[in-house]
């Protein structure tokens, strides 16, 4: 099934019938052609969000540092 897309205009003149009609898929918001929202409904996508940047990100040095060294005597 392919996402469905909506003009941001359309979207405005729709906006309370498409809120009740959302499937889990969710809607794409365009303003001229381009993807600027995505209309979901409540709860269906944040799980896939947990654990999703797990084995992408690479931390290098001291997390909480802020990398400027200071001697605290001086």
């Amino acid at each position: 099934m392919t996402m469905r897309h909506i003009p941001a205009a359309k979207f405005k003149e729709q906006c309370l019938a498409l809120l009740e009609q959302v499937d889990p898929e969710g809607i794409i918001i365009t303003k001229r052609g381009k993807p600027v929202a995505k209309l979901i409904p409540l709860g269906t996508d944040g799980e896939n969000l947990i654990g999703s940047l797990r084995g992408k990100i690479v931390i290098t040095g001291d997390l909480l540092s802020t990398g400027v060294k200071w001697d605290a005597q001086s």
